[in-house]
């Protein structure tokens, strides 16, 4: 079996995030025009907040994400999974604030891509003004090593 290096150890950096983000009836609006449907009347945002919410509120950029890891985000990071697990509908008008961590990088070989890390981790979705978590997220990145390829 072919040996490359380990991938750094990143497992439990935080990723828990200082700003506040909220969703605006006229953001929205838009987001649920462009996707066919109308806005919700009971005043709850479309569920594909989960992802925008969390990906703009967490404590790392893309960027910043990827220099954690060692990884150039000129080399390509993508997205390899998303998954949610709601517990409350998201609200237009409601504060949120994001909390979480990176739960692993594992190094790999692929047939297709070479060497590449996968990148787990996880975010919470939690009102300002406290309470649990309104959803949790588990996204999985693929990081292709291309500095690492044979």
């Amino acid at each position: 079996m072919e040996e490359f290096p380990p991938a750094p150890d990143v497992a439990g950096t935080s990723l828990d995030g200082t700003e506040i983000f909220t969703i605006t009836a006229q953001e929205n609006a838009a987001l649920c025009k462009s996707t066919g449907v109308e806005p919700a009347a009971d005043g709850t945002a479309h569920p594909i907040y989960y992802y925008i919410a969390t990906q703009v509120a967490m404590g790392k950029t893309v960027a910043g994400v990827c220099e954690t890891c060692d990884f150039d985000v000129d080399d390509g990071p993508m997205m390899g999974s998303s998954g949610v697990r709601f517990s409350e509908q998201l609200v237009v008008g409601q504060d949120y604030r994001v909390a979480g961590e990176i739960l692993s990088l594992v190094r790999k070989k692929s047939r297709k891509l070479g060497v590449m890390d996968v990148l787990t981790y996880r975010l919470r979705l939690h009102p300002v003004d406290g309470g649990d978590a309104v959803l949790e997220t588990n996204n999985v990145w693929v990081l292709p090593r291309k500095e690492l390829a044979a």
